[in-house]
This record gives C-alpha cells, sequence and structure tokens, in this order.
C-alpha cells in the first residue's frame, strides 16, 4: 500500500477527497471492511478491482456513508464517517445495479422529481437525459419496461443531474452495449474536468489500468495492492 501512504505525504489533507486507514464498517452487525486503507486525491479516478466477495461494493457503500465505520480514519469530503453518514447527503453521488429509481415512472418523470429536491431547472433535466442518450420515447417509457441498458442509462441521467462532489460507481459499464460503454467513459471524463473525483469498481483490469490514476485490488474487505494506472479516462472528448 505504499502508493497511498506516498499520496497522504505528499498531499495536503484539504486536497484529499477521501482517506480511509484501517477502516472497519458494518453492514448492519456484519463487518464488511476488515480494515481498509485507501486515500484519493480531488479530481481523480481510482479504480478498485477484485473477485465477488472481496469487499468493492461495500467500499462503495462505506465511502457513501451508508455502512456504519467501527473502527479506524475514515474521512470523505472533509466528513468524518465516524460521526454519521449524514453529512454527505447531496455531496456524494451512487451508482450501482438498483438504480435507486421509482419503477413506475419515466426517467424523464424521475428527474422531474429529483429535480425539484435538488433545486434543479428542467433544462437540467432534458440535459442530463440527452447526456446518456435517451430519446424522447425512452425517457417517456415507465422504468419497469425498458431494457437493463436503459434502465442503466436511466440511473447515470440521475448522477449527472445530482452533479455530486464524489461519483462511486459500482460495474458502470455492466448490462451496456458498446456504445453506451464510450457514453460512460465520456461521462467519467467529463466529471473528472469539472473537477469531480471518481471512484468505480471493474471486473475488467486491463479497461480499470487504463481509465484510473491508481487502480485498488482488494480481497477479504481490505486493499491488497495499489498501482498507478494510466489515467486515459481524463483524455475522452
Amino acid at each position: 500500500m505504499k502508493m497511498s501512504q506516498d499520496l497522504r505525504q505528499n498531499i495536503p489533507p484539504s486536497d484529499l477527497a477521501f482517506n480511509f486507514v484501517d477502516v472497519v464498517a458494518l453492514d448492519g452487525q456484519f463487518p464488511v471492511l476488515a480494515g481498509a486503507t485507501l486515500c484519493g486525491a480531488k479530481g481523480t479516478l481510482t479504480a478498485v478491482i477484485g473477485g465477488n466477495g472481496a469487499g468493492k461494493t461495500s467500499l462503495l457503500r462505506t465511502l457513501a456513508g451508508l455502512n456504519a465505520t467501527s473502527r479506524g480514519t475514515a474521512q470523505v469530503l472533509g466528513c468524518d464517517l465516524n460521526l454519521g453518514g449524514g453529512q454527505l447527503v447531496g455531496r456524494v453521488g451512487l451508482f450501482g445495479h438498483n438504480t435507486g429509481l421509482y419503477d413506475e415512472l419515466s426517467p424523464r418523470d424521475n428527474l422531474r422529481f429529483l429535480a425539484k429536491v435538488t433545486r434543479n431547472s428542467k433544462r437540467a433535466v432534458d440535459e442530463a437525459l440527452a447526456a446518456v442518450d435517451l430519446n424522447s420515447r425512452v425517457a417517456s417509457t415507465p422504468l419497469s419496461r425498458l431494457s437493463a441498458g436503459q434502465r442503466r442509462r436511466a440511473g447515470l441521467s440521475a448522477m449527472v443531474l445530482r452533479s455530486p462532489e464524489l461519483w462511486l460507481l459500482d460495474e458502470p459499464h455492466a448490462s451496456l452495449d458498446p456504445a453506451a460503454k464510450v457514453l460512460v467513459d465520456h461521462l467519467v471524463a467529463g466529471a473528472l474536468r469539472a473537477g469531480s473525483t471518481v471512484v468505480l469498481t471493474s471486473h475488467e483490469p486491463e479497461l480499470a489500468f487504463f481509465m484510473a490514476d491508481q487502480v485498488a485490488e482488494m480481497a477479504g474487505g481490505v486493499v491488497t495492492k495499489i498501482t498507478r494506472g494510466q489515467g486515459g479516462i481524463s483524455d475522452v472528448s
């Protein structure tokens, strides 16, 4: 874990988007992180790889403040997660296999509802739908009648609308065709250019190394290795 230690030494604490040191996290009473250490600078992309059950999703949920931390240093966007994750509401967006949207509503109606909560405009809703290439017909169809790929696009449009400081993406390329995977890359590159920080999980090590500034390998709820990536995603235009 030399790279995370080096980052922590070389970057002022105010420039770290997240800083985990020996973090133990719980989902209910069940430990899902067993002493994870990882940090990331603001405006960078961290890819997390590992087998099923390695702790990748749990790391994202903990970064989002959804899993309770019981030990270690756990700081995200300057907030101490040991004091609770409520401080991160509106600042962190988590995109997973569950879109978090209402199945009975269309993508457009879901985003209009979200826009009221986040005080966004109708124009921002239209721009978010266009960013994920959801045409008028699909955007007006109830989510329950859309394909898996279209549903994931709808979930991504909600992330675009929220425009969080920290993007947490759990297997963002899953269930997408090649064109939609390229679209995801463009969204991530745009978020990075806007100054957001991105952490994503991937089952594709080669893709992870190309995209990320750093690649963290996990097993058993801990980070076992950190490697510098190519950071190529920032060049996508």
